[in-house]
């Protein structure tokens, strides 16, 4: 079983602290599904310390999410600091995870997130300072280089593990990579050779097989789903299933994609407020509907929507004629977009 420092998760399945998208309604889908550890977006140092109010509502834990992973990133080992004190001291996350893999050039510009990845001396300064200010376990999220010709991933998992952190994620691409290409395997294999502390492998995981070929083939303590679960938190808990006692289970229903759906959409209203609620759950029902029949043209319907009602009416409307259509053909509903034609009616 996967163990971070004091805190031991039921399974080694772990949902990724994806931008956007881990704030408490989804987080708490991912638990419900069976996640051992959900982690939190990420946070900006600086923010926490300005008190920036939509900041601190990022810091909020459920109790019912825990144990919980609270990422926070900076290039200034002062305020990185003392953003882990407020994670520490005023939040109820179990964990502080350090972000030095995000590529984007407003983060890297401030010498933080992927940045970190061309300089395993700033990892153990930087690490080390905040396992000594807090009393949560410190873990690190990195990717396994800059480039092609900077991959340290190996020296930075030591500095990691040398300045006292918990455990480490590995996501098997560069910074250059962004998300495109294939995820090297091999190099998490290796972070895992050279370190003792647990390892969790992130990257091309889009199926319970692929997260139990990545466990075999890195033997690393855990398996990082991220985009994979997108719109989908059943592949955490087909995961979890596939991993413990090999049983595969089939997809859901669209019905059951649309309730979950709904459920996500009602818990962001109450997270945030319906205009923003409805205006963010547009891209997460995309996710939701990709794959669906005739999901493509319910997605550019919902688009245009500003209400949670109109928007549940629509999807409910949806899937009553995907159901009709398939009780009417059987053998052809599964390719149809008939459906699609009627759900706005």
């Amino acid at each position: 079983m996967l163990k971070i420092g004091d805190i031991e998760m039921k399974n080694r399945v772990v949902l990724a602290p994806m931008a956007g998208v881990c704030n408490p309604a989804f987080r708490l889908i991912a638990k419900e599904f069976g996640t051992g550890l959900v982690c939190a977006e990420m946070v900006s140092d600086k923010a926490i310390l300005h008190g920036n109010k939509r900041t601190l509502e990022m810091l909020y834990v459920d109790e019912r999410e825990k144990p919980l992973s609270l990422q926070i990133f900076g290039g200034d080992k002062e305020s990185l600091v003392e953003a882990a004190k407020v994670v520490d001291q005023q939040t109820n996350a179990d964990i502080i995870d350090i972000n030095m893999g995000c590529p984007v050039p407003k983060v890297t510009k401030c010498d933080a997130g992927a940045r970190w990845l061309l300089d395993p001396n700033k990892i153990y300064e930087m690490v080390s300072s905040v396992v000594d200010a807090v009393q949560k376990p410190v873990t690190v999220k990195m990717r396994i280089g800059w480039d092609d010709e900077h991959i340290y991933a190996v020296d930075n998992a030591r500095a990691v593990e040398r300045a006292g952190g918990k455990a480490v994620s590995v996501h098997g691409r560069t910074r250059e990579q962004l998300y495109t290409g294939k995820a090297n395997w091999d190099i998490i294999r290796d972070v895992k050779q050279a370190v003792s502390i647990p390892v969790i492998g992130n990257g091309d995981v889009f199926s319970p097989e692929d997260a139990k070929r990545l466990l075999e083939h890195t033997g690393c303590d855990g398996v990082m789903i991220g985009r994979g679960a997108l719109g989908n938190p059943w592949m955490l808990y087909r995961t979890i299933q596939y991993l413990t006692n090999g049983e595969l289970l089939s997809d859901p229903s669209p019905r059951e994609k649309m309730e979950v759906a709904i459920l996500h959409l009602d818990r962001l209203v109450a997270l945030k407020n319906e205009a923003v609620a409805v205006r963010e759950m547009r891209k997460h029902l995309a996710w939701y509907l990709k794959g669906l029949p005739g999901g493509a043209r319910v997605k550019d319907v919902i688009m245009e929507e500003t209400g949670r009602d109109r928007m549940v009416a629509i999807l409910e409307n949806y899937i009553i004629s995907l159901e009709e259509e398939a009780d009417i053909h059987p053998k052809t509903a599964s390719s149809s977009d008939g459906a699609a034609e009627e759900f706005i009616h």
